[in-house]
């Protein structure tokens, strides 16, 4: 079962390539601006998560897919790697798989000469980590 913390990192991810949310019914879409700050998302993505949740936006879904974002905060699906370019996907947990990955309809991509979306990172916490490993590497 996807969270609604990784269906909102999912979309996080696809924003950053580019990938809309078709809102209204297909009448109107949200693309933010900016999607990380530091070690959170930015305000603007926040603001857009809240209207995509909002049942007064309608059906909304990820450019490129079918499943409604209200579908895939049910039991029914999971977030998993694609298997082309490794960007969080919708897969059922029962049943057939999402016809296609959003990254079908992006020109080169993967393109691994490009930084890779990410998610937040706490930039302390992965120091740490780091030292943590360079220690563990010298013992």
């Amino acid at each position: 079962m996807a969270t609604k913390q990784e269906v909102r990192g999912y979309l996080a991810y696809w924003f950053q390539l580019g990938k809309k949310v078709i809102t209204s019914n297909g009448k109107a879409s949200i693309l933010p601006k900016s999607v990380l700050n530091g070690d959170r998302y930015s305000e603007e993505f926040e603001e857009c998560w809240q209207k995509i949740i909002a049942p007064e936006s309608g059906d909304c879904h990820l450019e490129g897919t079918q499943e409604t974002i209200a579908e895939l905060l049910t039991p029914a699906w999971d977030m998993v790697p694609c298997g082309r370019c490794s960007m969080p996907v919708a897969a059922r947990n029962v049943g057939m798989p999402a016809l296609l990955c959003p990254c079908n309809s992006l020109p080169n991509w993967p393109n691994t000469e490009l930084p890779a979306p990410r998610e937040p990172i706490k930039t302390q916490d992965q120091l740490k980590t780091i030292r943590d490993r360079l220690v563990d590497n010298i013992a």
